[in-house]
């Protein structure tokens, strides 16, 4: 099967980006053909544990299931048997998940997995570097090469940018905006050889967007640098969820403030400042003296639901309450995350949407 590789241009205008051809990355919470997900296997990232995620992942794959497909990458026939043991246990519909053998380093699909742009009725797949967070997590060679290998089992277009970026990272308003964090994207162990403004050029390039808005800092304990998707997300076009901490004494208190006087100044193309909801944040959750990246905007839209990590906590419910108003069209569902957060991540670093066309 042949396939298209469309590389960047050596200019600066990039001639040949998916912007240049018409692409853009639609909001998550427009209509997806899949989800992808790629099985969690890794025992060094829930060291000690990794056998009681499987419960809560697979009521997050049962859910998913019931409105789109499920598209798991995974190593074998065996890693198949096992994922299909544990989906069966909690009762999930098999006929939507479908299992690909693209073998992975680890789980997290959002960054490591393919970006899709679309096109009218087209679609294609952005494939960004990927380091592991800044080598933090060696080998990620497996992982880096993942969306490429989508591509070419679905005969898409295939656009390879040469810079670091992850999933995780970005936060989309489907309107030609996209929301990030300077912790992360000017991280010196990303892109060293890029300054901000042509960060933003990549990113308006390969994601087909107009306009990059930047908050500052990422949650304590989250090992990305900061990643978006723990902080601020989109609702629709001008409304953002963003999380605060109500004690003063906590070490997310100042950073979170700070963004959120941010978002506050910010405004959209079409001039409108943004409506902003504020979600709490969970008491700290601990565990071996770690402190894990605990947040309630981890969440994810998929067709059938908005599905949320809840950390046993007095704020789940209010969470969930808050998250549903915002979402009157689809149910909120809250899936413990206590187990799965000891990886440093939830149910929207362990999925990516592949829109419907």
């Amino acid at each position: 099967m042949s396939i298209k590789v469309i590389k960047p241009s050596e200019q600066p205008e990039f001639n040949n980006s998916p912007k240049k051809h018409g692409y853009q990355f639609p909001a998550e919470w427009a209509k997806h053909e899949a989800t992808w997900l790629s099985w969690p296997h890794k025992e060094a990232s829930w060291p000690g544990k990794i056998e009681t995620i499987y419960q809560p992942y697979c009521e997050f794959i049962k859910i998913v299931a019931t409105g789109e497909k499920v598209r798991i990458n995974i190593k074998d026939e065996a890693m198949k048997a096992f994922a299909i043991a544990e989906l069966e246990k909690v009762g999930a519909g098999l006929s939507q998940i479908e299992f690909y053998f693209n073998e992975t380093n680890d789980a997290w699909c959002r960054d490591h997995g393919p970006a899709f742009v679309v096109k009218g009725s087209e679609k294609a797949v952005v494939d960004w570097g990927y380091n592991a967070w800044g080598d933090k997590y060696p080998p990620y060679d497996l992982d880096d090469v993942v969306p490429t290998k989508i591509a070419k089992h679905f005969n898409l277009p295939l656009f390879t940018p040469d810079i670091v970026m992850e999933g995780g990272s970005v936060e989309f308003n489907g309107a030609g905006t996209i929301l990030t964090s300077e912790a992360c994207l000017l991280n010196e162990n990303r892109n060293p050889h890029l300054n901000k403004e042509q960060i933003e050029t990549y990113l308006k390039e390969f994601y087909g967007a107009e306009q990059i808005l930047w908050v500052g800092d990422g949650i304590v304990g989250d090992d990305t640098d900061g990643h978006i998707d723990d902080i601020t997300r989109f609702v629709n076009e001008d409304t953002v969820l963003t999380v605060v901490e109500s004690n003063p004494l906590d070490e997310n208190y100042i950073l979170l403030k700070e963004n959120l006087e941010r978002l506050k100044h910010m405004t959209l193309l079409d001039g409108r400042k943004l409506n902003i909801i504020e979600l709490p944040m969970p008491s700290p959750v601990i565990y071996e003296d770690t402190r894990l990246p605990a947040s309630y905007a981890n969440f994810y839209i998929a067709n059938a639901a908005v599905i949320v990590p809840t950390f046993r906590d007095v704020n789940d419910k209010v969470a969930l309450e808050i998250i549903q108003k915002a979402f009157p069209d689809r149910p909120v569902v809250g899936i413990d995350s206590v187990d799965i957060i000891w990886g440093l991540g939830s149910f929207h670093c362990l999925s990516q949407q592949e829109p419907a066309v």
